[in-house]
């Protein structure tokens, strides 16, 4: 038995419940972001009341990646809470465009959903938005290149990591639809049309939709006949609101 784990959790513990009770002023959250352990960082960031600088944006926006996953999800949600409560952050949080995109692919779906709908904000500051779907565009073509190497003795949780990022990626590009370059979404919609796997077309199906342009009719076309059932069904519910 490991007996450290287990003494670890308890004083992890008694360390929250600690801090629960106990009213910590604005820039003491703002140092356990920084400084924390795991309860630390995690209740700091579910604790802070608001940003007002880039100083202390960047204390929640760094904990989004390389960290505990109760951290990343805990500064997720209270920046997408932030960014909602109050919009002008977008001057604070707009700094770090390339670690939203990181994050916006982590392993938690949670932290993903939370990330797209801080970036549905973000996304009305071009320098941010030209940078983050640069980075969303090459997490797409790696997934496909890495997606292309596999056979089908491959173990199966490498191939639905490259899908779960190719995913959440398509999520993100829904947003950007009207400043990517044609041709290049036309690529990469039509190599995802060709995805076994039925949400990855889904998500594509929910990316069409927003085009008007002709060029993409024949996309349309192909999965208004796809064999499955929520596919077609992007279509259908689409016809029926317009």
């Amino acid at each position: 038995m490991n007996t450290g784990f287990y003494k670890d959790l308890d004083t992890n513990f008694e360390q929250a419940c600690e801090m629960i009770e106990k009213k910590f002023s604005h820039d003491e959250l703002i140092n356990l972001l920084k400084t924390g352990n795991i309860p630390q960082k995690q209740l700091a960031a579910l604790e802070l009341d608001g940003v007002y600088s880039r100083e202390d944006a960047e204390a929640l926006v760094c904990n989004l990646t390389g960290c505990d996953g109760k951290i990343r999800e805990a500064a997720a949600l209270r920046i997408s809470q932030i960014l909602n409560e109050s919009p002008e952050t977008i001057n604070y949080f707009k700094i770090h465009p390339e670690i939203f995109a990181d994050a916006s692919i982590d392993i938690n779906g949670n932290i993903c959903r939370l990330i797209t709908e801080c970036v549905s904000i973000l996304k009305q500051d071009s320098g941010f938005s030209c940078k983050y779907i640069d980075r969303i565009l090459h997490f797409i073509n790696s997934a496909f290149e890495e997606l292309d190497k596999f056979i089908y003795k491959d173990k199966k949780y490498m191939i639905n990591k490259q899908l779960f990022k190719l995913y959440w990626c398509l999520e993100d590009l829904k947003l950007f639809v009207d400043i990517i370059d044609m041709e290049q979404l036309f690529e990469i919609l039509s190599k995802a049309c060709e995805i076994k796997e039925y949400t990855i077309r889904e998500k594509t199906a929910k990316i069409l939709i927003k085009l008007d342009d002709i060029k993409f009719s024949p996309l349309k076309d192909k999965l208004l006949r796809d064999d499955n059932y929520y596919v077609r069904e992007v279509f259908q519910q689409n016809s029926k609101s317009s």
